[in-house]
């Protein structure tokens, strides 16, 4: 989002990666085109409030009834290389329910759904560039990529910024989730140290007493800290 630039070679995740199956087949066989941005790229679409459904950062309160599962709190701030803020960015958020399964017609895995969690929300950062969720911790589930594999718990997020050409998509993982080591989508950013930006923190100070726990996951936008995003 900061000028169009290109990211820091090594920070992010190759196209080509063996360990995730399905990219070996998806990813571009050819050197990339670069197209310059033209007007069309480079301005809007501008979102406002009057454009998000209300209530949408609360996934806990979109059915009838309370979903199933651990309360959680997600937040954090969306800033660019420099720490500035970015204000007015919409973040949308998806992601499975309590038992590791989507509210989606190609999920077929026989964990249970929660027709009181849709698992999607979203909303736009305010001024100083922070957000938040409340919502139901993701299940692990498996994913056929290899012999007994299993994705980390996880939370994608979209952040889209003043163009159509500023869309980023990342996940955001939880501490100490023991198959994060096994998992070639967390583990296909080569460099540790960006890869470890993609796990958040647990936050105290926006843990809800009795309520919901806290956790922090700030997003960076280029720079040698930028968080990994999908290309």
């Amino acid at each position: 989002m900061n000028g169009y630039r290109r990211y820091q070679t090594g920070t992010q995740p190759p196209h080509n990666h063996p360990p995730y199956v399905s990219s070996v087949e998806r990813h571009p066989k050819h050197p990339l085109i670069v197209i310059p941005h033209t007007l069309s790229e480079i301005t809007g679409p501008q979102f406002t409030p009057d454009d998000l459904r209300k209530g949408s950062a609360d996934l806990t309160k979109q059915g009838r009834n309370e979903p199933l599962g651990e309360r959680i709190v997600v937040s954090g701030k969306v800033i660019d290389e420099d720490g500035r803020p970015m204000p007015r960015t919409l973040v949308e958020v998806w992601q499975a329910n309590a038992a590791g399964r989507y509210l989606h017609a190609v999920d077929r895995h026989n964990a249970p759904l929660d027709q009181n969690f849709t698992g999607c929300g979203h909303m736009l950062t305010d001024r100083d560039g922070r957000y938040r969720f409340v919502t139901i911790k993701p299940g692990a589930y498996p994913w056929r990529n290899h012999y007994n594999a299993w994705r980390p718990r996880h939370i994608h997020f979209s952040i889209f910024g003043p163009a159509f050409a500023t869309r980023l998509v990342t996940q955001m993982y939880f501490p100490g989730d023991p198959l994060l080591p096994f998992d070639p989508i967390y583990n296909c950013t080569a460099d540790e140290e960006a890869r470890t930006r993609l796990i958040s923190s647990f936050d105290w100070e926006t843990t809800i007493p009795d309520q919901a726990l806290g956790f922090r996951f700030d997003i960076v936008l280029r720079g040698r800290n930028a968080t990994p995003v999908e290309e």
